[in-house]
């Protein structure tokens, strides 16, 4: 472990049905610089991943959302699979929560269907973006520039596509929460 973002919290925002290697791997990734994520949602004691087309594994969730405040953390993980996303971009507390991270100018990272409550949160316009491909039209048509890369960032935005594009996802997530600290 080294100790680049030591001291720092980083929020990710998920829901039932995230995908869990989207979760779990940037956790380590951002935990191994040294950061403190805390895993919140809003569900109140667990929530369960999606892993391999089926159900996964039970996590604990570590901050309700109604207590979670923007103020608190240096930047926001959203993670994808189809449930967790649908399910934030449809939740008024989940979207404020996102809207209070835009508005402090912070640090947000989004990988497969993550970027989805980006858009309810009106932050893609003008914004170039990738994502897991279903999304595609979805984001041209909220205005964003849509790319097929396995890693985009547009100043403290991060998006990626899928599980297979995770390594450079963390490695860039790192790099620009190392430079937001």
């Amino acid at each position: 472990m080294n100790d680049d973002l030591k001291n720092f919290k980083i929020a990710m925002l998920v829901s039932n049905g995230f995908e869990q290697s989207e979760m779990e791997k940037p956790k380590k990734a951002l935990e191994e610089a040294g950061a403190k994520v805390v895993l919140i949602s809003p569900e109140k004691s667990k929530v369960k991943g999606w892993k391999d087309k089926d159900w996964g594994d039970e996590f604990k969730v570590d901050m309700v959302l109604e207590d979670a405040n923007a103020n608190d953390f240096l930047g926001l993980v959203l993670p994808g699979g189809v449930m967790n996303p649908d399910q934030l971009r449809m939740n008024p507390q989940a979207i404020n929560f996102i809207k209070a991270f835009i508005q402090a100018d912070k640090p947000i990272a989004a990988i497969c269907h993550g970027p989805w409550p980006l858009i309810d949160a009106d932050y893609v316009k003008g914004k170039t973006m990738t994502s897991w491909p279903s999304l595609q039209l979805d984001l041209k048509n909220a205005g964003a520039n849509w790319v097929d890369k396995e890693v985009v960032r547009h100043e403290k935005l991060i998006t990626s596509r899928k599980p297979d594009d995770l390594p450079a996802f963390n490695a860039e997530i790192i790099k620009l929460f190392i430079e937001c600290k």
